[in-house]
């Protein structure tokens, strides 16, 4: 009854309601499902979004030749990369806003995790996760997606868990899209070449290339991550 009362009280402020709508679903669901909730909205989801990224690294290496292995990882690269530089980016941002956090203003939401006593927008779980899953649909659309599904259902997660606005989610999305987007082209001219080199070395050529066993087997054995195709050997040479 608190929870309806301060959402008749905030008027017709949208972004309020929709905040009171979702959190409002813990009134019908057991302590349980919260406990899970929590977990999942707090840590599960960004693990979930790890392995998607290694699932597209391991996918990525196996390409027919280095050049293709090497764009591809790179590109897989740059999604914990651009995680890490969206949530540089909104450090300044959250601090020019100072959005308390919406248990601070509104009476008679229900708060699964605790200790969240910093602001508010631009949320970095919501940032943090669609900047990986929108890095990953560059990388590999089918995974893309499923990380692009997984930053969602984080940003309902922290809505639903009573410590964000929806506007700090969307916030979020739209930062985190941003970084990976935009920057994306100049992390690829920056990582390809840095993978390529990792790729003509001894055993760490693996983390970059390492094609499947018929690929391997139809070129001649020699430098690792080398271009192995039935090109001339002169050719080889002037493509190094």
């Amino acid at each position: 009854m608190a929870g309806l009362e301060a959402q008749m009280s905030s008027g017709s402020n949208p972004d309020v309601s929709l905040l009171y709508d979702i959190n409002g679903l813990t009134d019908d669901t057991p302590g349980w499902f919260d406990r899970v909730m929590e977990f999942v909205g707090e840590y599960g989801i960004l693990l979930g979004l790890v392995l998607v990224v290694l699932w597209c690294w391991w996918g990525a290496r196996k390409r027919e030749t280095l050049d293709d292995a090497a764009s591809s990882v790179a590109a897989v690269v740059w999604a914990p990369l651009a995680a890490a530089v969206a949530v540089l980016v909104n450090v300044p941002i959250r601090s020019f806003v100072e959005r308390p956090r919406p248990f601070k203003d509104h009476d008679g939401l229900t708060v699964l995790v605790t200790g969240k006593n910093d602001f508010s927008f631009v949320s970095d779980h919501a940032t943090m996760a669609m900047a990986l899953g929108a890095a990953v649909f560059v990388a590999n659309r089918k995974l893309g997606f499923v990380g692009i599904g997984l930053a969602v259902l984080e940003g309902f997660c922290r809505v639903f868990m009573g410590v964000h606005y929806p506007t700090d989610v969307i916030g979020g999305f739209a930062l985190g899209t941003a970084v990976a987007l935009l920057l994306s082209p100049l992390a690829s001219a920056l990582l390809t070449p840095v993978a390529r080199a990792i790729g003509r070395t001894g055993k760490l050529s693996r983390l970059v290339w390492s094609p499947t066993a018929g690929a391997s087997a139809s070129g001649a054995v020699g430098l690792p991550g080398a271009r192995e195709s039935a090109e001339p050997a002169e050719e080889r040479d002037l493509a190094a």
